[in-house]
C-alpha cells in the first residue's frame, strides 16, 4: 500500500472504478466477443486502483485474490468493500461480529499482499447512528497487518481455506460510508478520528451525507453519477471541479466548512495525503471513461484501450 510522502508535499491520487463486472460494460468498455476471465485485466491497465465488490455479498477464495493479484499490473492498488453481512445484516449487535470479522480478514484478502489498499464498509441508508454500536466496530478494526492475522486466527469453519500469510508490519487503512442523516453527528466524526478511519464522501443524487471531515491520514471519494443512482456522466465542469478538490486535498489543504458534519472540530492538516477516487457510475458504462478523464486533468496520461486481447498481450509484453 503507498503511502502520502511529506517530502514531496503531495500524496498518491489513485482513481479507478467500483467493480468491473458489468454485463453492460461488455462490446461498450471491453471489446467485442473479449473474454470474461480477463476482464480485470483489462480493466486494471485502464485505471489505478479498483473496488472489489464481490467481497461485499460473499467470502471469496485465497485462489481468487491470487488471481487478481496475478493479472493486475505492478503498482495497481486494490480497495476491498466490506462484507454486507456484517454492515447490514449483524451490524455489530453482539460477539458474532467478531467471528463474521475474522472469517472476513481469513477469507484470503491478505494474498493481495503490497496490492492491498483501503477497505470500505458501506452502511445501508436505513442503518442509524449508534456510538456504542460503531465504537464496537471501529475497535474491531485491524490497524496493522499483525491484528488482521490475529484477528483472522479466530474464524470458524465457514472459511474453507484460511489463508494467514501477510507482513504483519503492514498497515491497514479503512473508510466508512455512511446513507442515514443521523450520522451528521459530531460524535461520528470524533469517533472516527479516535480510530484513524477515513469517512468517505459520497456524491450522489440520493439524499445520502455528503461531507468532507478529515478523519484519517488520507481521503476517500466514491462517484455514484450526476443525474440518477449510479448513472449519469460527469461534465467537464465538474470533473475540473473535482480534479481542483482531490489535487488540494493531497496536498494537505483543509475542506470548505460548509461542507462538514462537525466543523467546530479542528481538521486534521497533514503535509501530503494519499487520495482514493472511485467512479461508481457504472450503469451506461459511464464510470471507467470518466475515471480515465479525470486521469488526464490530474496530470496523469491513460493508457490507450487495447482493441482485442492480442492487442493486451502486445502492450503487456
Amino acid at each position: 500500500m503507498t503511502h502520502a510522502s511529506s517530502a514531496s508535499g503531495t500524496g498518491q491520487i489513485h482513481v479507478g472504478i467500483s467493480g468491473w463486472r458489468y454485463e453492460g460494460w461488455r462490446g461498450t468498455f471491453y471489446p467485442p466477443k473479449w473474454p470474461q476471465k480477463n476482464e480485470l485485466d483489462f480493466a486494471s491497465r485502464a485505471v489505478e486502483t479498483i473496488e472489489i465488490n464481490g467481497t461485499h455479498y460473499s467470502l471469496q477464495t485465497p485462489a481468487s485474490f491470487m488471481s487478481w493479484y496475478a493479472q493486475t499490473p505492478p503498482h495497481f492498488v486494490f480497495s476491498v468493500k466490506g462484507a454486507r453481512y456484517l454492515t447490514h445484516m449483524l451490524r455489530f449487535r453482539d460477539e458474532t461480529a467478531t467471528v463474521a470479522c475474522a472469517n472476513f480478514f481469513a477469507q484470503g484478502v491478505l494474498a493481495l499482499n503490497e496490492k492491498l489498499g483501503p477497505f470500505l464498509w458501506q452502511f445501508p441508508p436505513n442503518y442509524s447512528f449508534d456510538a456504542e454500536r460503531l465504537e464496537r466496530f471501529l475497535a474491531l478494526l485491524p490497524k496493522h497487518g499483525d491484528a488482521a492475522l490475529a484477528l483472522a486466527e479466530g474464524h470458524d469453519a465457514r472459511v474453507k481455506a484460511p489463508f494467514l500469510r501477510f507482513d504483519a508490519t503492514r498497515p491497514l487503512r479503512h473508510a466508512i460510508e455512511v446513507r442515514h442523516a443521523s450520522f451528521r453527528d459530531p460524535a461520528f466524526i470524533e469517533l472516527l478520528r479516535r480510530y484513524g478511519v477515513a469517512l468517505v464522501t459520497s456524491h450522489s443524487t440520493e439524499p445520502w451525507p455528503y461531507a468532507e471531515d478529515v478523519t484519517a491520514d488520507f481521503a476517500y471519494f466514491r462517484l455514484h453519477g450526476s443525474t440518477e443512482k449510479y448513472g449519469g456522466a460527469y461534465e467537464d465542469s465538474a470533473l475540473d471541479a473535482w480534479a481542483k478538490r482531490l489535487l488540494a486535498w493531497s496536498r494537505g489543504k483543509a475542506p470548505a466548512k460548509k461542507d462538514l458534519m462537525a466543523p467546530e472540530i479542528a481538521q486534521s492538516r497533514p503535509a501530503a495525503r494519499d487520495v482514493f477516487c472511485y467512479f461508481d457510475n457504472d450503469k451506461k458504462t459511464e464510470a471507467p471513461y470518466d475515471a480515465r478523464r479525470l486521469m488526464t486533468r490530474l496530470g496523469k496520461t491513460p493508457p490507450p484501450l487495447p482493441a482485442d486481447a492480442s492487442d493486451l498481450a502486445a502492450r503487456k509484453g
